[in-house]
């Protein structure tokens, strides 16, 4: 019988990605995580022993704690929150677990360090698509908390060295459009999110953001979307804010919804 505070990697694979998705904390001994040095998406690495630090992690927010195998050091830390009032769950198995089912591991060498508690971006300002569906990719798949800076094109490189914040969708950056692909793909590669809804997702950002609209009929709604926001929104937060509930609904159609049609019922009328 399963423990009540247990979730299964596919459980917990279902939540990420969503807004309803909850803090991950690894709390894998260093020797464990250098013999597989990859996070779970989304996952902060806190040593077990910093309770305080897991504490203040986690909030007022429902959390998975993840250890090597789901033994001691998650069930330990998750049973320590939940005696003081946390909503705790321990990953089954643990890392051994999730990267035996196929869910993705992003490289941790990737992931930008944290500044002031979460990692900072920076872009052109007024965006349209690649500029607020890779926000939306790295809040909901790598850093939840993590800060967009928009500003005008020509001074996002020096801002971006002024304030260790890291530069993407624009020229010459290591985040940036390669070839045919666009920055969102560049993205799904690096952080190896190697998932079948996020590849749908990628081919109708592609498609509208480099206005070739044959290779997903859909981006002809996302561009419409994108620029009727763009015109709806004078401050970049408050837009980026908004259409991250348009990428919610997307990631939720390129998951679970993508061969699902819609037409009016024949014989009831015109």
């Amino acid at each position: 019988m399963a423990a009540p505070n247990e979730i299964t990697p596919r459980q917990l694979l279902r939540l990420i990605g969503t807004p309803d998705a909850p803090v991950i904390v690894d709390v894998c001994i260093d020797a464990d995580f250098e013999a597989d040095p990859h996070l779970i998406p989304t996952a902060r690495r806190i040593a077990h022993t910093d309770i305080d630090a897991i504490r203040s992690c986690v909030g007022a927010r429902a959390c998975v704690i993840v250890c090597q195998k789901g033994r001691k050091l998650s069930q330990g830390v998750a049973a320590l929150l939940n005696a003081d009032g946390h909503r705790a769950e321990y990953l089954a198995g643990g890392m051994m677990a999730w990267r035996e089912s196929g869910a993705p591991g992003i490289p941790a060498a990737v992931v930008p360090p944290h500044v002031d508690g979460a990692t900072l971006w920076v872009t052109r300002h007024r965006p349209k698509i690649d500029r607020i569906a890779c926000p939306w990719l790295i809040r909901r798949f790598v850093d939840p908390g993590a800060r967009v800076l928009f500003v005008a094109p020509g001074e996002v490189l020096d801002v971006a060295d002024r304030f260790g914040a890291i530069p993407f969708d624009v020229e010459d950056t290591f985040w940036s459009h390669r070839g045919d692909a666009c920055t969102f793909d560049t993205m799904l590669e690096a952080f190896a999110l190697d998932l079948p809804a996020l590849e749908r997702m990628a081919q109708v950002v592609r498609a509208a953001d480099t206005n070739r609209h044959d290779l997903a009929p859909q981006a002809a709604g996302l561009l419409a979307l994108s620029v009727g926001l763009s015109r709806q929104y004078r401050d970049d937060q408050a837009q980026l804010d908004a259409g991250m509930a348009i990428y919610d609904a997307l990631y939720r159609w390129a998951r679970d919804g993508f061969d699902e049609t819609h037409d009016w019922p024949g014989g009831r009328g015109t």
